[in-house]
C-alpha cells in the first residue's frame, strides 16, 4: 500500500512540474499583443489570422486551413518559427511563410500564447457536407482502429498523439476535432516528403511522420482523418481529465 502511495505521489509531483513548465513557456508570450495580431494583423504585411482561421480559430475546410483552438502551445510556436525560417512550406494557401516571417520572434510567441487560450467544443468537419461537395470521405470505424492500434507495420497514432489524438503534449499536436481537409492534406504532404516529391512537408522531429505517412494508402489517410475530425479534444465533466491548459 505504501509503495502504491509513493507511486501516486511521484506521478502527482511530475504532473505538477509539467503543468508549471508549460505555463512558464506560455507566459513568454503576451496574450494581448497576440490577440491584436490575430484579429487585426500587423500593418500591411501581416493579415489578421482570423481571416483564414476564423474568429474562434476553428479553421475552414473550403480553404484547407486548420483548427487552431485547443492546440499545443509549444507545437504552435514551432510551426510559426518553421514557417518563418522556411523549414516548413505552406502548401495550402502559400501565405504562412510570408505571415510568419513578417512577425518578430517575440510576436510569434505572442500569437502562439493567444491561440493557446482558444478553447471550443467544435467537434470537427461536417463529413456529409464535404461528401456532398465531392470530397472523398473515409471510414470512421476503420480510422479509429488505425488511430488506436495501428495497422500492418503502421504504429498507432495514439502512441504519440494520445487518446483519440488529444495530444501527448509538447512536440505532438492535438489532432482531435481537426479539420478533415487539413488532416488529409498534411498526411499527403508528409508522404510526399518521404518520397522526395513536391508539395512536401519535412519539419517533423526525427522524420517520424514522414516514415509513418510513407506506409499509408490514400484510403488509410481518409479513414484516419474521418475518425480524428470527429474525436472530441477533451472529456467534458471529467474531473480527472488532463486540463487542456497544461499544454
Amino acid at each position: 500500500m505504501r509503495y502504491k502511495a509513493s507511486l501516486v505521489s511521484v506521478a502527482a509531483f511530475a504532473a505538477v512540474m509539467l503543468v508549471g513548465s508549460a505555463f512558464a513557456q506560455a507566459e513568454e508570450g503576451n496574450v494581448s499583443i497576440g490577440r491584436k495580431i490575430f484579429t487585426q494583423g500587423k500593418g500591411d504585411a501581416v493579415p489578421a489570422c482570423n481571416s483564414c482561421h476564423g474568429s474562434l480559430g476553428l479553421g475552414d475546410d473550403s480553404m484547407g486551413t486548420p483548427r487552431l483552438a485547443d492546440q499545443v502551445f509549444t507545437y504552435e510556436l514551432k510551426q510559426l518559427d518553421d514557417f518563418a525560417s522556411g523549414a516548413r512550406t505552406d502548401n495550402t494557401l502559400q501565405a504562412m511563410n510570408g505571415v510568419a516571417s513578417g512577425l518578430t520572434a517575440q510576436e510569434r510567441k505572442d500569437v502562439a500564447a493567444y491561440v493557446h487560450t482558444l478553447k471550443s467544443p467544435f467537434t470537427g468537419s461536417d463529413l456529409r457536407a464535404l461528401e456532398a461537395d465531392g470530397v472523398t470521405v473515409g471510414d470512421r470505424s476503420r480510422g479509429r482502429m488505425i488511430v488506436e492500434y495501428g495497422l500492418d507495420g503502421i504504429p498507432s497514432c495514439k502512441s504519440c498523439h494520445g487518446f483519440h489524438g488529444r495530444s501527448a503534449g509538447r512536440i505532438f499536436p492535438s489532432l482531435a476535432g481537426q479539420r478533415y481537409v487539413y488532416l488529409t492534406n498534411q498526411l499527403h504532404y508528409w508522404r510526399n516528403g518521404a518520397q522526395g516529391k513536391d508539395m512536401a512537408r519535412t519539419n517533423d522531429p526525427m522524420r517520424m511522420m514522414e516514415k509513418v505517412a510513407a506506409k499509408l494508402s490514400d484510403k488509410d489517410i481518409n479513414d484516419i482523418a474521418a475518425f480524428l475530425t470527429g474525436a472530441i479534444p477533451y472529456t467534458p465533466g471529467n474531473p480527472h481529465a488532463i486540463p487542456r491548459e497544461q499544454f
